[in-house]
């Protein structure tokens, strides 16, 4: 059984978790979700490492929403190079799920944002746990998580 790790923050306007696990549950069989929720966005790349060093994930998502001004941008480089540190350290995929606050202008576009990344984020998960050839079939089309794909160049 695979086991799939959940990392999200109490720092989030939304709950990314329950998102991201709603739509795992909805993929299929075969895993466990195991959630870690932690204050802020720069204690996730600990978490993740604990999910997969102490509790034997063998995928681990980190969804954050750091907030609009400049230090919290810092803080969330500092936390994505401390994501990619954690994977080189581990050997296992993090998928790194930030929402910036000043990404939408309203609420309700924010809350929506937010879930349909993390749900996005969820399949990427998933398939790359059990079928990667979908990741590798969509290789170069410009797909985005959240807003409207970006499309290919060429057709």
């Amino acid at each position: 059984m695979k086991l799939i790790g959940i990392a999200d923050t109490t720092f989030a306007r939304v709950d990314m978790g329950g998102a991201a696990i709603a739509e795992i549950k909805g993929m299929g069989t075969g895993f466990r979700i195991i959630r870690y929720t932690v204050p802020g966005i720069k204690d996730l790349p600990v978490a993740c490492k604990k999910l997969i060093e102490e509790q034997g994930c063998d995928i681990v998502m980190a969804l954050g929403m750091p907030g609009p001004q400049e230090k919290d941008k810092n803080c969330a480089h500092e936390a994505s190079t401390g994501l990619i540190q954690a994977q080189l350290m581990t050997n296992h995929h993090i998928i790194e799920v930030f929402v910036h606050e000043d990404e939408a202008s309203d609420p309700k576009t924010l809350a929506w944002l937010a879930e349909n990344r993390a749900r996005e984020h969820a399949r990427n998960v998933f398939n790359l746990l059990f079928h990667p050839d979908i990741l590798s079939r969509n290789a170069g089309k410009g797909l985005r998580q959240g807003f409207e794909d970006a499309g290919p160049i060429r057709e």
